[in-house]
């Protein structure tokens, strides 16, 4: 009943595009420093600007996810004589909401 799968990947791929802009963001300052050509170092900028042009939309989606998700469980938790939900899926989908930062 509750997507946490969903949750969980967008979080990781969030985790993902950050990395990926700091090692890249090295790379670069790494050209620079070894005097690497201009092409290089500028071709290297526009891989840094499509992982940055991600993180943005990412957050977005974790932030709407999030907030279905946590509205899902406040309405099932509310709803405490529910039989439509197992206990375990409202634990493991409060888990995500704590693992999962926004």
């Amino acid at each position: 009943m509750f997507p946490n799968v969903h949750h969980t990947r967008i979080s990781k791929d969030l985790s993902y595009y950050e990395k990926e802009a700091a090692k890249q963001q090295e790379r670069i300052d790494k050209l620079v420093a070894d005097g690497a050509d201009e092409h290089d170092i500028r071709k290297q900028k526009e891989v840094l600007e499509e992982t940055n042009q991600m993180l943005p939309e990412s957050k977005k989606r974790l932030a709407a996810a999030y907030k279905e998700l946590a509205d899902l469980v406040e309405k099932y938790v509310s709803a405490a004589g529910s039989e439509e939900v197992a206990p375990e899926e409202v634990l493991a989908a409060q888990t995500v909401l704590q693992e999962v930062r926004v």
